[in-house]
């Protein structure tokens, strides 16, 4: 997740915590559909494409953070 940004990700996990909020309940989720997808959690299929959403929906206000930083120390 985000390769080519990575010193940014350090300067928002180190810096800001909404970012850090972001970044570890993202990986939270990641891990639980990975779990879901080995079926090694019993888990439907509208919840676990609720979890993707959820994930994906993270994902997205990170990049959006990834970018105002990117703007603001242009």
């Amino acid at each position: 997740m985000f390769e080519y940004d990575q010193q940014i990700v350090h300067a928002l996990l180190t810096e800001n915590s909404d970012f850090q909020r972001l970044y570890h309940k993202h990986v939270e989720l990641k891990h639980r559909v990975q779990e879901a997808n080995t079926r090694s959690e019993g888990m439907d299929e509208a919840s676990l494409e609720n979890l993707k959403k959820e994930k994906l929906l993270l994902k997205d206000r990170m990049a959006a953070l990834i970018e105002d930083y990117r703007r603001a120390h242009a």
